[in-house]
């Protein structure tokens, strides 16, 4: 189970796609499961607070810990900046957070070619800000190309397919 983490622009959903698709895995987007509320508010360019985070933590808390029962592997996309976002994420051992961590410039460049999404570069100096750097992850340099970060992932992680040998 691998929590793909980092701030808008990091690249979360496309090499989470990618590695999911590489290893035969489910993917899910956090994003998905927002409140409309929570959308509405990003789409104005307001941040949200913790407690317009907390019910939609709850709810991949629960995703994480339904895949960790049935046995089935999956990456999740989720920006998960503070501490204590990720804490509810950990429901246990099984739970690896990949930080894709990109320089700020990079970041910029791709909001500004991001079209029709509700995170826009407005949006990025306050996910910055609000970003701590998690001390218990797998850090993965993501200023490569999507198919370079998802080997760097699957080595560093030494993750591969069912239908290959470690």
């Amino acid at each position: 189970m691998i929590v793909m983490m980092g701030v808008a622009g990091a690249g979360k959903t496309t090499v989470g796609r990618l590695l999911a698709s590489q290893l035969g895995w489910d993917f899910k987007d956090a994003d998905d499961y927002h409140s409309a509320a929570n959308v509405e508010k990003m789409r104005s360019g307001i941040p949200l607070t913790d407690a317009d985070r907390d019910p939609w933590l709850s709810t991949l808390r629960a995703l994480i810990g339904d895949w960790i029962k049935a046995g089935k592997n999956a990456v999740l996309a989720c920006s998960a900046l503070k501490r204590g976002y990720r804490a509810p994420l950990r429901v246990g051992p099984e739970v690896k957070f990949v930080y894709l961590k990109v320089a700020k410039e990079v970041l910029r460049q791709r909001l500004k070619a991001r079209h029709g999404h509700y995170m826009t570069e407005s949006m990025l100096a306050s996910q910055l800000e609000t970003l701590e750097e998690p001390e218990h992850a797998t850090v993965i340099e993501a200023g490569a190309t999507p198919e370079e970060i998802v080997d760097g992932i699957r080595t560093q992680l030494g993750v591969t397919a069912k239908s290959e040998s470690p």
